[in-house]
């Protein structure tokens, strides 16, 4: 049975990854076979748009109601484990960043550090979204699932995607727009600074299902058809960091958000 949100609030949800990844989305994939060598993936389905609008209903409502919860202090160790995922990004001066399921902003000082040209927060969250707006008022904040965000073709450089990854539910529609909006050998960086066994182990101790990060196999085959190749990929214990690189000729078709089919890609 479901547990409430009050009764997930004393689960000691501290800080934003103990409740951030928490809402997953309904494609799962399939354990490998004990052949490991060519594993089988299943690739990011289609949700239906009224599963969509249900459950990201719940996520908005969810961190509106716990979004005091998401601000510092940070547990040791994570702090320096952040600097590590933002340096990924290879963030330049003047770049544009989008920082997807930005929440109150946890990742936004550290970006800053490196000059860029623009931050835009993307969240479900108004009430996440007031706080960074608080905390860091030259960040651009847009409510919205990414999936559905509005930013010129071609515009980013860097994307973060940190401790969101289960959260997004229509990742098919999300990384083909996400694609859509980076830049030529731009990066998206996806990623959690207490590992992907984290998100394991809440499995018992919240209401909704949780996706797993993929391992680097998955990785490479789900990212490549958005014309993304792993570029870094860590896995220790207790931090989960991927990024991939957008090709100069990679790219999704063009098609509406319920069938976002990726354009297929020789493999590398």
């Amino acid at each position: 049975m479901d547990r409430s949100l009050a009764e997930t609030e004393t689960q000691d949800f501290r800080f934003p990854y103990k409740s951030r990844g928490c809402i997953a989305p309904y494609i799962q994939m399939h354990p490998h076979p004990n052949d490991t060598s060519k594993p089988p993936v299943t690739p990011f389905g289609t949700v239906s748009e009224e599963e969509v609008r249900r459950i990201n209903r719940l996520q908005q409502n969810s961190f509106d109601e716990l979004y005091h919860l998401f601000e510092p202090p940070l547990p040791e160790g994570v702090p320096e484990r952040l600097e590590k995922i933002v340096a990924h990004g290879k963030i330049k001066r003047g770049d544009t960043i989008l920082d997807v399921g930005s929440g109150t902003g946890i990742l936004i000082p550290i970006i800053r550090k490196y000059k860029p040209g623009r931050i835009y927060g993307c969240d479900l969250s108004e009430r996440m979204l007031e706080q960074l707006r608080k905390n860091y008022s030259y960040v651009k904040t847009v409510k919205a699932d990414v999936r559905d965000l509005k930013l010129n073709e071609g515009s980013i450089d860097a994307v973060f995607v940190n401790a969101c990854y289960p959260n997004i539910v229509d990742k098919k529609g999300a990384f083909s727009n996400i694609s859509k909006m980076m830049k030529p050998e731009g990066r998206i960086i996806v990623s959690h600074p207490l590992g992907k066994a984290f998100i394991v182990s809440l499995k018992d101790s919240v209401p909704f299902p949780l996706d797993e990060f993929p391992e680097e196999p998955e990785a490479r085959a789900l990212f490549r058809p958005f014309g993304f190749e792993i570029e870094t990929f860590i896995d220790e214990p207790e931090l989960y960091i991927l990024v991939g690189m957008k090709s100069r000729s990679g790219g999704v078709e063009k098609t509406g958000k319920d069938s976002s089919i990726p354009k297929e890609r020789r493999g590398s």
